[in-house]
């Protein structure tokens, strides 16, 4: 059979009679079966003979702060043909041309929806185009959508804490949590005195998924300590963070430990039996070039689906010199009460394995919503 034609033999006359189809075939009159539509390729590459998919949302350059496409599926070139279930194959791409995520879903309906895994710069265009796809037979691109994310918010003025959002600068000598062992520094923020030193906030609600974000300066491989917390996320104000279900720590280790430096976190998504599988830890390493306490660095975790910490050298746009991501799997996390703190309460461990005496902090964010600009980042 000439392959510039289609197969269109019906899987019932094929297993009857076992022959093949002619060279003419007959549209027949109401098919009720899949068929082939496959063929040689068109002039733009495609295989799959059947319509471009047409994006729906978001088009014309509409501002979204989610990824979230949607496309018409694609129908048989040809009248009569009744079309399996497609894959669709969703490009997001910069203002370069260049693809900065992608994603593929299968769907016999009218629409379908991806949510692409994309890291977007605030303020920004992009484009989008989708195709579907059957094995290795694929149709044509669509023609490019647009849209565009929104401007970064400038950071309120005064600090908060409402709902499951806190937003405290540290300023003017104030804080939003309840703040032991420190003091202002003006025109920086605040200063940790002890190990026993922190800051520490709750939630009314656990907020299951989204980042905690500070600047934080004053601390080195130098730093008095072992197992030293950053800062920290449990369950409830009073138990032993070590073991606590829903621990989230953000470490830098202090002179005592055997690696002083070195950078790692940890979470446990509901229970810290070791052997029930939640508990997730970061790479254990020395960030790229080590630290210096008389510079500001930018330390960001995020957690989810995944959990991610990210640390930059002078603000959020500096030099990375650390990153460490894990996939949490299914497990939630949900804290109740939910309690975060700057430093760490008093462990098992000791002072030592607390907070970073010294450290001082300013420009805290915790949130599910992106990181607004802060004066000076």
């Amino acid at each position: 059979m000439s392959q510039k034609r289609f197969v269109l033999c019906s899987a019932a006359a094929l297993l009857a009679v076992a022959v093949a189809c002619s060279k003419s075939p007959q549209s027949p009159a109401s098919p009720t079966t899949t068929v082939d539509v496959s063929g040689n390729a068109a002039p733009d590459g495609s295989t799959l003979k059947v319509t471009a998919p047409t994006p729906q949302s978001p088009v014309n350059s509409a501002i979204v702060e989610t990824v979230v496409l949607v496309a018409g599926t694609s129908t048989a070139q040809f009248p009569g043909v009744s079309l399996p279930p497609l894959a669709y194959e969703f490009e997001v791409k910069n203002g370069a041309g260049t693809t900065i995520c992608a994603a593929t879903v299968t769907t016999s309906g009218g629409t379908v929806t991806a949510a692409p895994a994309c890291t977007v710069t605030p303020d920004t265009a992009y484009t989008w185009i989708v195709r579907a796809s059957l094995g290795t037979a694929k149709s044509s691109w669509s023609a490019p959508a647009t849209f565009r994310t929104p401007a970064t918010p400038a950071a309120p003025a005064g600090g908060f804490i409402t709902g499951n959002e806190i937003f405290d600068p540290f300023l003017d000598g104030k804080s939003v949590g309840d703040a032991s062992g420190t003091r202002f520094v003006k025109d920086k923020g605040i200063q940790f005195l002890s190990h026993e030193s922190r800051v520490r906030y709750q939630f009314a609600a656990p907020l299951q998924a989204g980042e905690m974000s500070v600047m934080v300066t004053g601390i080195d491989e130098g730093s008095a300590g072992d197992k030293t917390k950053v800062f920290v996320m449990q369950e409830g104000g009073g138990n032993d963070i070590t073991d606590n279900d829903y621990r989230m720590t953000v470490e830098q280790r202090g002179r005592s430990y055997s690696t002083p430096g070195a950078v790692t976190w940890r979470i446990i998504m509901g229970d810290a039996d070791e052997h029930k599988g939640r508990i997730f830890d970061g790479d254990r390493r020395v960030p790229t070039g080590g630290l210096s306490d008389e510079r500001w660095y930018f330390w960001k975790f995020t957690w989810g689906t995944r959990a991610t910490l990210e640390l930059r050298e002078d603000g959020p746009k500096g030099r990375v010199l650390y990153t460490s991501s894990r996939g949490t799997g299914s497990f939630a996390y949900r804290p109740t009460p939910h309690f975060l703190y700057l430093g760490s309460p008093v462990g098992r461990g000791g002072p030592a394995d607390a907070s970073l005496p010294g450290a001082i902090y300013k420009n805290l964010w915790v949130s599910a919503k992106p990181r607004p600009v802060f004066p000076g980042e």
